[in-house]
């Protein structure tokens, strides 16, 4: 009996040592296999929505874009590589197209803050017309605010409606015939005849724009000039059209080339000329929205010029650009510098002035209205955005 009892005792405990080598081996065999994931975890994950219906506003944050870059000098020459492709160029037109639309003041502010942003980029990218259009969102809230005043108002055609200057898809394709303009780095003959044709487009205007530009014998600097080297100062014009297609022009008044020392201080005379400056470098721009009858009389100015004689100290590229910003209610006062055996207005001075703000509008439109770019190293240092309001 004794005995009986021993030999099932045994067998139990034999049973039990099987067992628990089993669940050893089944362990061990269990690690040395490589690890697989569950099906689940190969699809994509549904956000957490707490048990209620999936909005907008539990939605993923929109996916990052290259035009988000904050470093003014990357973008740039991010936008200036993509101009050539057709699908960027939509994508930038896109991306643009979002920044007009804001539902709360903060959301107005920040996309404010980024057009004028891209309105310097594109300036110095010298796509002017689709700069001021950037820089006119920026612009156009408080105008139309400051319309329950438009009996002060001294010229309506000044004022254009935000609906009429729209981003789409027309800039896409006007875009890359700037951008072709642009690169063409020497300024070529032209005359007045060629600038007002160029305007004279058969298209119903619902806009037009002038842009100042100066270029400084020492960019950032008053410097009057450097051995030979005067610097320049020329004009854009734009006309925007309604069906939302734009031409412009960028040109400045120069001494044409007859003699050794032609428009030097040794012989401040010579006969004149028109160049094309579409590509020509600047430093300093300032820029605005102007009536059609300030448009048609800068027309006029530079039908006028075109017989007039040019003189290195009272009739030079600044003096016709200032009579041009003149017309367009554009005020620039500290203007003039001597040099040996002459004085008058200069592109280094002139161009210091805009550095420090020294500008102002002459006409019914606040100083807001102004819009200012620098192209230089301060800028790249410490990008320039719309002043304070006055």
């Amino acid at each position: 009996m004794k005995s009986s009892y021993r030999s099932v005792y045994f067998k139990l405990v034999l049973l039990a040592l099987l067992i628990n080598s089993s669940f050893v081996a089944n362990a061990q065999l269990s690690a040395s296999m490589p690890y697989q994931r569950d099906k689940a975890d190969t699809i994509q994950t549904i956000p957490f929505t707490d048990n209620k219906e999936y909005t907008s506003e539990s939605a993923p944050a929109k996916a990052f874009s290259v035009f988000d870059d904050d470093d003014d000098n990357s973008l740039q020459k991010t936008i200036s590589l993509n101009l050539s492709k057709s699908q960027e160029r939509k994508q930038l037109m896109s991306y643009l197209k979002q920044l007009e639309l804001g539902n709360t003041i903060a959301e107005n502010q920040k996309n404010n803050k980024a057009l004028y942003r891209f309105a310097n980029l594109f300036a110095r990218l010298k796509l002017y017309p689709l700069a001021m259009k950037c820089f006119f969102k920026t612009i156009d809230r408080e105008n139309k605010k400051a319309k329950k005043n438009a009996d002060k108002l001294v010229d309506a055609d000044d004022r254009v409606n935000m609906d009429e200057l729209p981003i789409n898809i027309k800039d896409d394709s006007l875009l890359s015939v700037q951008a072709e303009k642009a690169k063409t780095t020497k300024s070529k003959y032209t005359n007045y005849k060629r600038i007002s044709n160029t305007f004279n487009d058969g298209k119903t205007a619902i806009a037009y724009a002038l842009l100042f530009h100066v270029k400084q014998p020492v960019s950032g600097k008053p410097k009057v000039f450097v051995f030979s080297n005067t610097g320049h100062t020329f004009i854009t014009l734009i006309k925007y059209n309604a069906d939302s297609t734009y031409v412009s022009c960028s040109f400045g008044f120069y001494p044409k080339s007859e003699k050794i020392l032609f428009a030097t201080p040794w012989d401040p005379s010579s006969a004149s000329q028109f160049k094309n400056d579409a590509g020509h470098k600047w430093d300093e721009v300032v820029g605005k929205f102007i009536s059609q009858k300030s448009f048609e009389k800068i027309l006029n100015l530079t039908k006028k010029y075109g017989d007039l004689e040019y003189h290195l100290s009272n009739n030079n590229c600044t003096d016709f650009s200032l009579e041009a910003a003149n017309l367009a209610g554009l005020s620039i006062p500290e203007t003039k510098a001597k040099w040996p055996l002459g004085y008058g207005s200069n592109p280094g001075t002139t161009g210091q002035s805009l550095m420090d703000g020294k500008y102002n509008n002459t006409d019914s439109q606040p100083n807001a209205n102004i819009f200012r770019s620098l192209n230089i190293t301060l800028a790249e240092k410490q990008f320039i955005y719309p002043p304070s309001k006055k």
